[in-house]
């Protein structure tokens, strides 16, 4: 049976050698040593590793190099951070890492797709505004754009808006050669004298809290990581970090 070619990066996958546990043991103890050679057995070793974690990912529509290649980040820490004292298998470590870098990579880096019927309905709305313009002598509405198109008017509008570039926060909107506004400084604070108060309670009450109490919070609940993850992270189970943060947060909750 002839097996398919299949390359990542230019990687041929089919190639890929898997390691034994204990080869990477032996590597992982080679590598603490200052190895770099036994690093980069490690790394080629488990690269179908993260070849399978990416699978649970690919139902997205991303591009699969780019999946592989922030895999291969998450892989790198886990080599990097193992603790081989801990007991663990490797790939018990390593997989959670990798999801946790995929996640990130989603959350932070990819933008929100618009589907091509909302483009379509975009372009055909932006044609009925520029053909209104000229007839009517004005800029249309909303209503008579939809009205052209023979589509209910939240269809346009959210048509429209799906094609607006986000705009950052740090966008400067005009500077006089001084003091530069911007976006950020348009944004209206909508905070109450009460929300300020909550504010103020909750940070003594976070405060309040051992070292290790406030690191799993703000991995958990600021840096947006699962219990097992932070688990990994601070070396304990993730039994004792559920309930490490349940009784932070029940101690916070009792201070407010």
């Amino acid at each position: 049976m002839q097996i398919n070619k299949v390359e990542i990066c230019g990687i041929n996958t089919n190639k890929l050698k898997v390691l034994k546990e204990s080869e990477k043991i032996e590597y992982l103890k080679a590598m603490k040593n200052g190895d770099t050679s036994a690093r980069e057995k490690l790394i080629n070793g488990n690269l179908k590793l993260v070849l399978s974690v990416i699978q649970r990912f690919t139902n997205r529509g991303e591009n699969l190099d780019d999946l592989f290649q922030v895999g291969c980040i998450g892989l790198i820490k886990a080599i990097d951070n193992f603790d081989i004292s801990v007991g663990v298998k490797f790939s018990t470590y390593a997989v959670p890492m990798i999801i946790g870098e995929l996640r990130r990579y989603l959350r932070d880096y990819n933008s929100i797709r618009v589907s091509r019927s909302l483009k379509d309905t975009a372009f055909r709305a932006m044609n009925s505004k520029e053909k209104l313009t000229k007839a009517l002598g004005k800029e249309p509405t909303i209503e008579e754009i939809a009205a052209d198109l023979n589509l209910p008017k939240a269809d346009v509008v959210l048509a429209l808006e799906a094609i607006v570039d986000p705009v950052s926060l740090y966008e400067p909107v005009y500077s006089d050669g001084g003091d530069t506004i911007y976006v950020m400084d348009q944004v209206g604070d909508r905070c109450t004298d009460s929300d300020w108060l909550g504010e103020i309670m909750f940070k003594e009450a976070f405060n309040s809290l051992n070292e290790r109490e406030k690191n799993i919070l703000t991995l958990r609940f600021f840096k947006g990581k699962t219990q097992i993850e932070v688990a990994n992270e601070i070396g304990i189970s993730q039994a004792q970090v559920s309930r490490l943060e349940k009784g932070a947060l029940d101690r916070i909750k009792s201070q407010m």
